[in-house]
């Protein structure tokens, strides 16, 4: 029998390496990106990109305009992204963003009968987000099993962060030897419409200083503006 999974699929470096992980275990992928309006939208397209490189199943977009609460410098045009590291949590986080993309996971996995989900969240080489710790989402899990109907008959649902513990070194590494190209994936908080990285914001730091951990080339688009010292 198959192995069907839903794969969170931003258009990221990190998820884009989960999902070559979930087809290099031999899971029938399921990719679903959430449209909630965010900053650097250029990620969808990349997203879409992802897929059809690695070859999932099925590319679903939600579409939830989170900008009508704002509160993050990704969905409210007023607040700046910040440029230069920063103490606490930042500015860039979107409120309960994991757990609507979880939820939403959740809910195609039941109409799939799919009992995995994967998510690309890394509690190591990361910005401070609470949603991207390895409790966080073995507590979601936990209420997932309990919250539904497939779970209840017997067929619990396992949430799959494969990231979680790894620096940004070693993603680039595990998706470059499972032949991912990271030229099609776009991190940047602030890309442009075309996907080309602004080089100095919290992601393209992580990502860029990944890359050099690494010892690899960094296939990134920069803005011809862009500083990348």
């Amino acid at each position: 029998m198959s192995k069907k999974a839903v794969v969170l699929l931003s258009g990221g470096l990190d998820s884009a390496t989960v999902l070559a992980i979930a087809r290099s275990q031999g899971y029938e992928a399921y990719c679903l990106s959430l449209d909630y309006q965010q900053r650097h939208r250029a990620e969808l397209d990349a997203a879409e990109r992802v897929t059809q490189a690695l070859g999932a199943v099925m590319h679903r977009t939600v579409k939830l305009d989170l900008s009508i609460f704002g509160g993050s410098a990704l969905t409210d045009a007023s607040i700046a992204v910040p440029e230069a590291p920063a103490e606490g949590i930042p500015v860039t986080y979107v409120p309960a963003r994991n757990t609507i993309m979880l939820s939403l996971a959740l809910a195609w996995a039941e109409v799939l009968d799919a009992r995995d989900i994967f998510i690309g969240v890394n509690a190591l080489d990361y910005s401070g987000y609470p949603d991207c710790r390895g409790e966080y989402v073995r507590a979601f899990q936990a209420m997932a099993n309990l919250a539904t109907k497939s779970a209840v008959e017997g067929r619990t649902i396992s949430i799959h962060a494969p990231l979680i513990e790894m620096t940004k070194a070693q993603i680039v590494k595990q998706g470059t030897a499972l032949g991912l190209d990271y030229g099609i994936t776009v991190s940047c908080y602030q890309a442009d419409a075309q996907g080309h990285a602004c080089g100095v914001c919290d992601s393209c730091r992580l990502r860029r200083q990944g890359f050099i951990a690494a010892g690899l080339a960094d296939p990134t688009r920069y803005a011809s503006t862009a500083k990348t010292a």
